[in-house]
């Protein structure tokens, strides 16, 4: 995250980020807020006036990784009872006034679509717990951003919520209802992102590309349309999405794969189960079928596209052939990658009090199916062996002389390139695959 020169008068805020790239966009806008008040940015929390602790809530034990953190700060507290201690994000949502409750500690409590309010919360001027879903958009309340450099790669929020009330899920009920943000603001924000050294930008949303943001006009886009839109904005070399539903892979967007080159040929798109009755449990709204069908025809629009994926295992009720049906849709795509997790309830979700499958039985099925996504990963890295990609340049790496980038498909590649810079976009022949990354030679 970018540091603000600090001077004298400067307050510190460290802040710590659990879960997904949304969070680390939160945690980016609620650090340019309280720097609007003078704080800067310290990666040492011992040294700060502020511990803000920004949640997820998607996982199992989330609140208990929470209170571990809280109580770890006790002593600190302790030390200096002048430091705030704020806990923001999607715990804070789902728990409120327990989190005071249990930890006193606490100064404060803001949920995700409130948090533009958190400067006035630290000065006291509002409320210690704020998780309601104001009317207001957040966005027209935070303040512009600071002109300072970023990396050369950015995330960008353009969809919040999600409709979708999957069974197994807690985003509809701490991020709210589908919200998209209006085109001009959207293109604005990725103008100051460019004008401050980003060249490739990751768009975010619960639902991304569920997106239908109104347009100068008044008039609704389709996220396809937004995609070619920022494709014209000269000095976006990269464009990205994260995370998608099947059921919003409209045609103007399997085009858009297409058409536009600054669209990289990397897609993720969960599909849970491969089984049509866990899918119905769960509540996708789509068939292992349809999903299959879609890949092809976005492999049609997109040859070389690198497809990714989210699966549940041991959802309440799964039998094997319910998972033997997932392990045949996993052979049949083929994915570059694939995050797998062993269901776990979350209260308030529909599937909360469903029972569950023995842990010893999910717990095997688990380490099957990451057995064979794990060789697919492999043989997908594997095939980018001789093969010329681009590379945008983040960061040196701990060799002398190395740079570290990502590709195309969003492989980590190593480099031996002296003479690169972080933010340069050049040609790399890789030569190599390792466990989770690739080693390149530069071309260019």
């Amino acid at each position: 995250m970018t540091q603000h020169a600090p001077d004298k008068a400067a307050k510190k805020l460290f802040i710590k980020t659990y879960g997904c790239q949304m969070n680390v966009y939160d945690s980016q806008r609620m650090a340019e807020a309280m720097g609007a008040d003078g704080y800067v940015l310290t990666e040492d929390q011992a040294d700060a006036d502020m511990v803000l602790l920004n949640t997820c809530h998607i996982r199992e034990k989330a609140a208990e990784k929470l209170y571990s953190d809280l109580g770890r700060l006790k002593p600190l507290k302790a030390e200096r009872p002048d430091l705030k201690i704020g806990v923001a994000g999607c715990v804070a949502q789902a728990e409120g006034e327990e989190i005071i409750r249990r930890m006193p500690l606490v100064d404060l409590v803001v949920g995700p679509q409130t948090y533009h309010r958190l400067p006035a919360m630290v000065r006291g001027e509002a409320p210690r717990i704020l998780t309601d879903f104001p009317e207001e958009d957040k966005f027209d309340h935070l303040p512009g951003p600071r002109a300072t450099r970023r990396a050369p790669a950015a995330f960008l929020t353009v969809q919040e919520g999600c409709d979708k009330f999957c069974a197994f899920c807690v985003v509809p009920y701490t991020r709210g209802a589908e919200v998209s943000r209006p085109v001009d603001r959207i293109l604005n924000e990725a103008r100051d992102l460019l004008a401050r050294g980003v060249r490739e930008i990751t768009l975010l949303g619960q639902n991304v590309n569920g997106w239908h943001g109104r347009g100068a006009d008044g008039r609704e886009w389709g996220f396809g349309r937004l995609i070619r839109a920022l494709a014209e904005i000269e000095g976006l070399d990269r464009i990205r999405y994260t995370t998608s539903h099947p059921n919003d892979m409209a045609d103007d967007l399997i085009s858009a794969h297409r058409d536009i080159p600054a669209l990289m040929p990397y897609l993720h798109l969960p599909v849970q189960s491969g089984s049509d009755r866990i899918l119905k449990a769960m509540n996708r709204k789509h068939t292992a079928d349809q999903y299959l069908r879609l890949i092809d025809r976005i492999r049609d629009a997109r040859p070389d596209i690198l497809l990714t994926s989210d699966f549940i295992v041991g959802f309440p009720g799964e039998t094997d052939e319910d998972h033997a049906e997932t392990l045949q849709l996993v052979e049949r795509v083929g994915f570059g990658t694939a995050f797998s997790f062993k269901y776990s309830p979350r209260p308030g979700t529909p599937a909360y009090d469903r029972p569950e499958v023995e842990a010893g039985v999910a717990d095997a099925r688990l380490q099957e199916l990451q057995a064979l996504l794990t060789r697919q990963q492999k043989a997908t890295q594997q095939a980018m062996v001789g093969r010329s990609l681009t590379v945008l340049f983040e960061k040196s790496g701990r060799e002398a002389g190395q740079m570290v980038g990502k590709s195309d498909y969003l492989h980590s590649v190593f480099v031996q390139a002296p003479r690169a810079q972080v933010g340069d976009l050049l040609r790399v022949r890789i030569v190599e695959s390792a466990a989770n990354s690739l080693r390149g030679e530069l071309l260019d």
